[in-house]
This record gives structure tokens, C-alpha cells and sequence, in this order.
């Protein structure tokens, strides 16, 4: 059974950080885009970087460039985001997701096949 599981989330001050993983289990993403989306409250489920398939490319949301970084680890089939200079906007559930039709990065959530069961993000001002 494939598995996308998620952590590293919680309550964290404006300004503060965090760093999120997505191990993923049952299959390997080696050869896969990986990405992570984020949905708040009342609000769809949007974009907020992907990864190539190496790590050799990525694509930001305009709204975490500078602030986020995306990064993996093939031989632990392990995806991170690290998330400095939070904002209370940055407060959501944050997903991991597998693109395993393609290797370079995309920000289309329709693109994705797996998903994890996401972890709570909250910004307190």
C-alpha cells in the first residue's frame, strides 16, 4: 500500500520556522515530481512548491518564494519543506503529494496521484 505520511507541523510564533517532511512508503519516488499544497480553512487546496524528480529544479508559490524551501532525499524517498519568516497567512493543512507522470515540478494539483493525510500549520501573531 502506497503511503504519503506527513510531519513536523504545529503552533509557531509569526517570524518563527518550521520543517516539514512526507516519507513516503509502499513505493518509490525517486524518479517522480513531488510537491506540497496547503488548504486553509473555508479556502481551496493551493500550491506551494514542487520538486523535480533529482532535485535539480523547483517552482514556488509566488506567496512563500524566499521564505520556503523545498528539498529531498531519494535514498530515504523523503521530501521536505522548510518554512522561515512564517506568517499567521501561512496557517493551513499542509499536504505532500506525488506527481508520478512526470519529473520536472509542476504547481497543477490535478498533476498529483498520491497524497498524504496533511498536518496542521499554525501562525500566531
Amino acid at each position: 500500500q502506497v503511503q504519503l505520511v506527513e510531519s513536523g507541523g504545529g503552533l509557531v510564533q509569526a517570524g518563527g520556522s518550521l520543517r516539514l517532511s512526507c516519507a513516503a512508503s509502499g513505493r518509490t519516488f525517486s524518479s517522480d515530481a513531488m510537491g506540497w499544497f496547503r488548504q486553509a480553512p473555508g479556502k481551496e487546496r493551493e500550491f506551494v512548491a514542487s520538486i523535480s524528480w533529482n532535485g535539480g529544479s523547483f517552482y514556488y508559490a509566488d506567496s512563500v518564494q524566499g521564505r520556503f524551501t523545498i528539498s529531498r532525499d531519494n535514498a530515504k524517498n523523503t521530501v521536505y519543506l522548510q518554512m522561515n519568516s512564517l506568517k499567521p497567512d501561512d496557517t493551513a493543512v499542509y499536504y505532500c503529494g506525488a506527481d508520478v507522470d512526470h519529473r520536472r515540478p509542476t504547481p497543477e494539483l490535478y498533476e498529483y496521484d498520491y497524497w498524504g493525510q496533511g498536518t496542521q500549520v499554525t501562525v500566531s501573531s
